[in-house]
């Protein structure tokens, strides 16, 4: 009986001995890590970069499809700009830009069509200081680059760039050229995600711990798949996995929790549900047999969680195809209080962190449910942003996505006037791209943590919380 114990002690041992270094291991993996390129000699970082003031901001448009065509409609109503160039593949696009240009009482700009290299002639004039894209996503990174090395501003349409290649090397020309490279993401001006980064600015959620950012939009209800030229965007998603178009969702929470201003993103995890809906409208709308169709990468539902510097958390989604209201999620979770977009507009929090403030009944308050529509209108209206007091009412009647699309491209007009940073440098637009390859990385080695590179190259402190420029009275 004796040796039957010994015996099974010794089993039990074993075992823990086999198993036990198995755990530590997993507990211990290391992230994967992607090339980080070297600064290259005599480069420095374009961390709150100034430029000379230009008094009229000469613009070249390139890509007068829905969002270029419809920039540019906004610009004539922005004081201290000149649309001196417009540029499209398909000469008609040109020509209705100029038919806006004729009815805002504006001369006509200077044509470039008909050939894929176009865009190139535009960039190479010396009469133009900043170029505006808004093509497909597989020509951004090129045109942004090849902008820039002809001495011109880039502004350019989301996502700015797709692989960590073209990201690294958007990073070193804007650093070896100093130009402003900014990526036109509006949702950060929308009015909710203004007013929220001002109230936690100011301390009314306390310390921010955790963000969550999505785009969730059901393009296939939408009927919106079939207005991409050549179905380049059909195209991509059947390419390729992750998290392809993130910055709508990720843009605002970034901005909140002060990355590269203060914190950075350290590392992700994605995974994926397998697509059905596409592969399903391909067969059922374009009549594409069931193999090819199912040869489809994109998952239906992309989910990515991310963990900064200083022990944050962000949680991401992804989901083009699934009959689901439109969301970008939207949701700041600190320690004193709640912000929340959709489904709800809504804020929460403890009362007793409002002792002192003017908002009646606030000290009742629990943060078990939202305050009400009245406390809700009164703290919009107490933390209004300074942008949307200067731009709102105009913003709503220029519109653009209810006005966001306008103070976007205000803010990028008055900054380089005025000779201040953008409200988006080429390091926002770096973390906010980086996570379409990075979430592909991860999904396809088992959700495997993936490390996110610091794009400042150890400049992610220098700077601390991020803040809107303003000329200084």
């Amino acid at each position: 009986m004796k040796k039957k114990i010994y015996f099974l002690f010794a089993c039990v041992i074993l075992i823990a001995c086999t198993i036990s270094p198995q755990y530590k291991g997993v507990e211990s993996v290391s992230p994967i890590h992607t090339e980080v390129m070297e600064r290259p000699k005599g480069q420095n970082h374009v961390l709150g970069l100034i430029s000379l003031k230009i008094d009229t901001v000469r613009i070249g448009f390139i890509g007068l499809g829905g969002r270029g065509s419809s920039a540019v409609w906004r610009y004539p109503f922005i004081p201290g700009v000149k649309i001196v160039a417009l540029c499209d593949l398909h000469p008609d696009r040109v020509e209705n830009s100029q038919k806006v240009l004729d009815a805002a009482n504006l001369p006509r700009a200077a044509e470039y069509s008909g050939s894929k290299d176009a865009w190139r002639d535009l960039c190479e004039r010396d009469d133009i200081d900043l170029v505006y894209i808004a093509t497909d996503w597989e020509n951004h990174a090129k045109m942004m680059i090849y902008a820039m090395e002809q001495g011109k501003h880039v502004a350019c349409e989301v996502p700015a760039a797709m692989t960590m290649k073209e990201i690294w090397d958007v990073v070193n020309t804007a650093e070896r050229t100093q130009k402003h490279c900014m990526q036109l993401e509006n949702c950060v001006y929308d009015f909710f995600e203004l007013t929220t980064l001002n109230m936690a600015q100011q301390g009314v959620f306390g310390e921010i711990l955790h963000a969550e950012g999505a785009y969730i939009h059901d393009l296939i209800g939408s009927n919106d798949w079939e207005r991409y030229e050549s179905d380049w965007r059909m195209k991509y998603n059947k390419e390729y996995k992750g998290d392809i178009y993130p910055t709508h969702g990720f843009g605002p929470v970034c901005q909140v929790l002060n990355i590269h201003r203060g914190d950075k993103l350290n590392y992700l995890v994605a995974m994926d549900t397998k697509p059905v809906n596409i592969p399903d409208y391909l067969i059922e709308k374009r009549g594409m047999d069931r193999d090819s169709a199912y040869n489809f990468q994109n998952g239906q539902n992309t989910m990515t969680i991310i963990r900064t510097e200083k022990e944050k958390t962000i949680h991401l989604q992804h989901d083009v195809s699934s009959p689901r209201p439109y969301s970008r999620m939207y949701q700041v979770s600190g320690t004193k209080g709640f912000a929340q977009k959709y489904p709800i507009e809504g804020y929460a929090f403890d009362g007793k962190n409002f002792a002192d403030n003017n908002v009646p009944d606030m000290e009742n308050l629990t943060p078990h449910s939202f305050v009400s529509e009245d406390v809700k209108k009164i703290l919009m209206d107490q933390y209004k942003h300074p942008i949307h007091k200067e731009l709102e009412e105009q913003a709503k009647k220029v519109g653009g996505h209810g006005g966001m699309d306008f103070i976007m491209d205000y803010r990028l007009i008055y900054c380089l006037r005025n000779g201040l940073p953008l409200d988006m440098d080429v390091y926002d637009l770096a973390e906010w791209c980086c996570i379409a390859e990075l979430s592909r990385i991860s999904i396809e080695n088992n959700s495997m943590p993936v490390a996110i590179p610091d794009f400042t190259r150890g400049h992610w402190n220098d700077l601390q919380e991020y803040r809107h420029s303003f000329v200084q009275e």
